[in-house]
């Protein structure tokens, strides 16, 4: 297959509802569109050859069948991701400076867990401030609540610069991401 040399090459996967699931590299992309898995929604305008064939280098694929995506199984928290997920401030100040740092809403020595629901960014001074306790012990109240990101969200950490064919996709999604 003609692949150009020295980049990798992602496809973004929807589900057969179009919702936006992953991206995925070219060669994983043709395979799942030559075994009638995906239909090629938006191709770039060179094909992929072949020895013998031509076939269309996609760049938008779409499942024909519907996945469900089950909500209980999380993606794994990484400080990027939560980070990106609380808009790169603190939820509790909301400043954008400073050291950030990840902070349980409810301390794991208190029970609380290491799920989306219990993380937050916080800066550095208003973790301090909050120690390990409860935030209505400290008088602090979250802006925003807590909750499992959008699967844009890591589309978006997982593709450097998103190809601006991507966005009408990604636009209507983007909002649970942010």
């Amino acid at each position: 297959m003609g692949y150009i040399s020295g980049s990798v090459q992602q496809v973004l996967v929807l589900n057969a509802s179009y919702e936006p699931l992953n991206v995925c590299s070219l060669r994983r992309a043709h395979v799942l569109v030559f075994k009638g898995k995906a239909e090629v929604v938006e191709e770039l305008d060179r094909p992929l050859c072949s020895a013998t064939s031509v076939y269309p280098w996609p760049h938008v694929i779409r499942l024909v069948n519907y996945v469900r995506v089950p909500r209980l199984v999380q993606r794994k928290i990484s400080r990027r991701a939560l980070f990106a997920r609380d808009g790169w401030r603190c939820v509790y100040c909301g400043t954008t400076t400073g050291r950030l740092t990840l902070d349980h809403v409810i301390p794991r020595s208190r029970g609380g867990g290491s799920v989306w629901e219990n993380v937050v960014t916080s800066c550095a001074p208003c973790n301090l401030r909050k120690g390990n306790r409860l935030l209505d012990e400290v008088h602090m109240e979250l802006r925003i609540p807590p909750r499992p990101p959008a699967p844009v969200l890591f589309i978006r950490l997982a593709t450097p610069k998103i190809p601006q064919r991507w966005e009408r996709y990604l636009g209507a999604y983007a909002q649970a991401a942010a």
